[in-house]
């Protein structure tokens, strides 16, 4: 889960990581009071939306005046950013942030991740900050510090120093530098974070270390343990089929393609969209039902697929282990009943009670094309998706 980088900086001066002052604005009439909230000689006007590259887009303003923050808030609010994040679509600017401007003598890179590849998480820092981190990643890897942390010892201090050391941090500034680095650890922790971010963490002309933006995603696995975080989700910055599926216990995420896909379990999805690519088709989604699938979870997902005008066909894909073939064929054929499925569907059935689970598809009098094999429904998919592009 993505939050804005204003509650990210909450969060972050809940943890005693300094921040500038800050004020937030959602519709017009709060403009001036957030713009005097924050009284300072310089103040930035920046939009809140899930993207990165605001910044190059027109979404990040400095104001040297409380006019012209006051026009740049204006004109801001509402207005459509395109990034190299956003898509061509762009997004809406629902939410305006007028932070403190403060003088820069050098801008830093810092973050906590997950490396999955080592089994543990890992530091990444550079002492070249900034908008263009992520292409100085690719042109001078160099300047990019890696220290892996093994999550059973925690951050040790030597390991803070050295990364200190590494990006060059003044020495006066070593212990300032410590602490952020050990509460941004403990934050992530604690939190159950995938990623926390902060750049640029600036030296100032005061010679202190600030964060002057956030950025923070969770891991949505953890969210369970943490409820408090939930009213942090900003559904309006997500696709609203991935909210609905969120709301019906569904694991679903939108991609380009015109075959809808249905399938029991992350690995099948994995595999299922493989194999649709295989024989020329495009998977307008990963969506895994689980191993429970109910009526109303049938439902709900085909209702999602079906929201989508570019598919032109689905493919239900079920592998019967706990939950048996004969089960979720009638929750599909009560689903397909009352959604009134007008594209082609295809359904493959394997497992434990497959025959009786066949037999009720067949036995259902609905327009449903049976498959034999896993490759024998997606070949099918496929070719009806193709048929239904042409028709």
């Amino acid at each position: 889960m993505k939050i804005h980088e204003y509650q990210a900086k909450e969060l972050f001066a809940s943890y005693g990581i300094p921040v500038p002052a800050q004020a937030l604005i959602t519709k017009p009439e709060e403009i001036e009071a957030a713009i005097d909230a924050v009284d300072a000689p310089l103040r930035v006007v920046k939009a809140q939306i899930h993207a990165g590259g605001r910044g190059k887009a027109g979404g990040v303003k400095l104001a040297k005046s409380r006019e012209e923050a006051v026009e740049k808030a204006s004109a801001m609010l509402g207005a459509k950013l395109v990034t190299k994040q956003s898509g061509p679509e762009g997004k809406a600017v629902h939410k305006v942030l007028i932070t403190q401007g403060l003088d820069i003598e050098k801008e830093y890179y810092l973050s906590i991740t997950v490396d999955n590849e080592h089994s543990c998480l890992v530091i990444i820092a550079s002492g070249a900050g900034g908008t263009e981190i992520e292409e100085m990643a690719v042109s001078h890897p160099e300047l990019i510090v890696k220290m892996p942390v093994a999550l059973e010892n925690g951050l040790r201090d030597y390991q803070a120093r050295e990364v200190a050391r590494r990006i060059g941090i003044p020495a006066e500034n070593g212990k300032e530098f410590m602490q952020i680095l050990s509460k941004m650890f403990a934050l992530f922790t604690e939190k159950n974070c995938s990623l926390v971010e902060i750049n640029p963490l600036i030296l100032t002309d005061e010679h202190k270390l600030v964060a002057l933006d956030a950025k923070i995603t969770f891991d949505d696995n953890g969210l369970v343990r943490h409820p408090e975080l939930l009213p942090l989700r900003d559904p309006m910055e997500e696709d609203p089929m991935e909210v609905k599926a969120t709301e019906a216990g569904l694991n679903y995420v939108a991609l380009d393609g015109d075959i809808g896909c249905l399938v029991n379990g992350a690995g099948l999805a994995m595999a299922t969209m493989d194999i649709i690519h295989k024989f020329g088709g495009d998977p307008a989604n990963f969506l895994d039902v689980g191993g429970s699938a109910s009526t109303e979870k049938v439902t709900a997902a085909f209702e999602i697929l079906l929201s989508n005008p570019k598919v032109h066909a689905i493919m239900v894909n079920i592998f019967g282990g706990i939950m048996k073939c004969d089960i979720i064929a009638q929750g599909i054929v009560e689903a397909a009943k009352a959604v009134q499925i007008r594209v082609p569907l295809v359904v493959r059935l394997e497992g434990t009670n497959a025959q009786q689970g066949k037999e009720i598809i067949r036995q259902s009098g609905l327009s449903i094309v049976p498959a034999v094999s896993l490759a024998d429904a997606a070949h099918k998919a496929v070719t009806l998706a193709k048929e239904g592009e042409r028709a």
